[in-house]
């Protein structure tokens, strides 16, 4: 039977499993982007890293999403299952954040940026509240709950920072407020799961590293609204700072863990907290080296860590491990 089912396999096209999670490889290579960008306009390092990055996000971004359009047209009952899932539906947001952390990369370019913005706020608009009603709407067992629900709702924290320049601040007070409020309530939901509820399985692991995204992305979001690093700041960064001690406290949970797509889930929250590292040493003018020798750490650790999942992916797609049937 195995045999029959492997044989079949085979025969089907890759493209009709290739998974929206894909979109996480963007996110990632964004915020890695956007973290080189702030490391050299805080602290000098040279420009062409962040501009090499910047063509590399960019490609990868026209690849997927060409990719996943293609999965649209041609097997448009696999996305419409997708959206269904109670678990894969979290992910179809990771195209709208991926549109607006583009708009960041390419921010000095209008004409790329302010579409890009647009196209990805009217997306996540449309993915918060499709997720919202989806919860609302249908049982949802604990066991499917994981921190990937921080994607459809809380991706809006983004907004204010892709938008500067380019919506009304009343506007994007709202996304603002819209991502910090379910951050809050989901945090509390998803530490309850994780507590009394068991661990996430295997292949969800990687994104407990989401729980850093959130203060993190809320802190450069805060300051673009007010232009003030001051105490609700710094608490955003300070909690950023302490689910990035518990992943480092949780290292044994990730050995010889199995390669999933989920790996991407590390990248972009280590990017966000560098950025957040390196804003809080350019707000503090330059006073507070400790932020300084932080921001350097984790930049270190967050190009390793995307070196690792980019070698792990290629590896993955080499052995056909990719785009196949779960």
């Amino acid at each position: 039977m195995s045999e029959v089912t492997n044989e079949v396999s085979e025969k089907t096209p890759r493209l009709k499993f290739f998974p929206v999670m894909m979109f996480a490889v963007i996110m990632g290579f964004s915020g890695i982007t956007l973290a080189y960008k702030k490391a050299h306009e805080i602290l000098l390092l040279p420009a062409s890293i962040y501009q090499v990055l910047s063509y590399i996000t960019a490609a990868l971004a026209i690849i997927i999403g060409l990719l996943y359009l293609i999965k649209i047209i041609t097997y448009t009952k696999e996305v419409k299952k997708e959206i269904s899932h109670p678990v894969r539906v979290n992910f179809f947001a990771a195209i709208s954040i991926s549109m607006l952390l583009l708009a960041v990369v390419f921010h000095e370019n209008k004409s790329v940026a302010y579409p890009l913005f647009i196209i990805g706020t009217g997306l996540q608009t449309f993915f918060t509240f499709y997720a919202i009603t989806y919860w609302l709407n249908k049982n949802i067992e604990m066991a499917h709950s994981n921190p990937a629900w921080f994607i459809p709702v809380v991706g809006n924290i983004i907004i204010p920072i892709a938008g500067e320049g380019f919506a009304d601040a009343a506007l994007l007070n709202f996304f603002f407020s819209l991502g910090i409020f379910f951050w809050i309530i989901l945090t509390a939901i998803l530490f309850n799961r994780i507590i009394f509820h068991g661990m996430l399985v295997q292949k969800f692991l990687p994104t407990l590293a989401i729980f850093i995204a959130p203060p993190s992305v809320g802190m450069l979001s805060y300051i673009k609204l007010t232009g003030h690093y001051d105490f609700f700041a710094s608490l955003l960064l300070n909690v950023a700072l302490v689910f990035g001690l518990i992943l480092l406290a949780l290292i044994k949970n990730f050995y010889k863990l199995k390669f999933f797509i989920s790996w991407w889930a590390f990248t972009f929250p280590m990017a966000a907290l560098t950025m957040a590292l390196i804003t809080a040493y350019e707000k503090t003018d330059y006073v507070y080296t400790f932020y300084e020798y932080l921001s350097i750490v984790s930049l270190i650790m967050t190009t390793i860590l995307v070196l690792v999942v980019l070698i792990r992916t290629l590896m993955a797609i080499a052995k056909k491990e990719i785009c196949v049937d779960e």
